[in-house]
């Protein structure tokens, strides 16, 4: 009994002396993917075209660093800055590991040729829906995920449920920030 407990106490002290954030052998590692666009650096403007404003198409992602085990691509974009909490403009998921870039002007369709399949964004669309800004300049974060599997979704889904079928699946994940305002 006495070797039992100073077993347990053992253990209890040595998973209490494990720093905050330190990752156990359990969890995965996660890759650093690189988002660039030919339309916008990171950090700068976002042209009009790819905007409200605009056209309001999707504007051109290159994305590097994707994983050989990885099986499709993840695409939220979203603004933090929106005044009732961030806004979701995107929601893409499914898109082929294979292609290293997403061309401008996706359409807005549930399902795209490549298998890829996008969800509603918070102007209750399906697909790509530029910025909008109320006023001021606001921060648009488009957000790549390399997957290790397909996902089982139906179109349309949320940010919210694509990030939960994504918990444990992200081999490597990566962004670009672009900005626009209105006066």
């Amino acid at each position: 009994m006495n070797r039992i407990v100073l077993l347990s106490i053992t253990v209890l002290a040595a998973v209490c002396l494990v720093p905050a954030g330190t990752s156990s052998a359990l969890e995965k590692t996660i890759g650093k993917l690189t988002v660039t666009s030919s339309a916008f650096k990171d950090g700068g403007m976002i042209p009009r075209k790819y905007t409200a404003d605009g056209a309001n198409v999707s504007p051109p992602l290159a994305i590097s660093g994707i994983p050989t085990a990885a099986k499709s691509l993840a695409i939220i974009c979203d603004d933090p800055d929106a005044p009732r909490g961030t806004f979701v403009h995107w929601v893409l998921f499914n898109w082929p590991s294979g292609s290293k870039s997403i061309p401008e002007n996706v359409p807005t369709k549930e399902r795209l040729p490549n298998g890829a399949i996008q969800g509603k964004n918070d102007f209750g669309k399906i697909g790509y829906g530029g910025p909008a800004p109320p006023y001021g300049v606001h921060r648009y974060y488009f957000k790549a995920y390399a997957l290790d599997k397909m996902l089982d979704l139906k179109p349309g889904i949320t940010k919210r449920q694509l990030e939960d079928a994504m918990k444990g699946h992200i081999l490597a994940q990566g962004h670009i920030m672009g900005r626009y305002g209105r006066k």
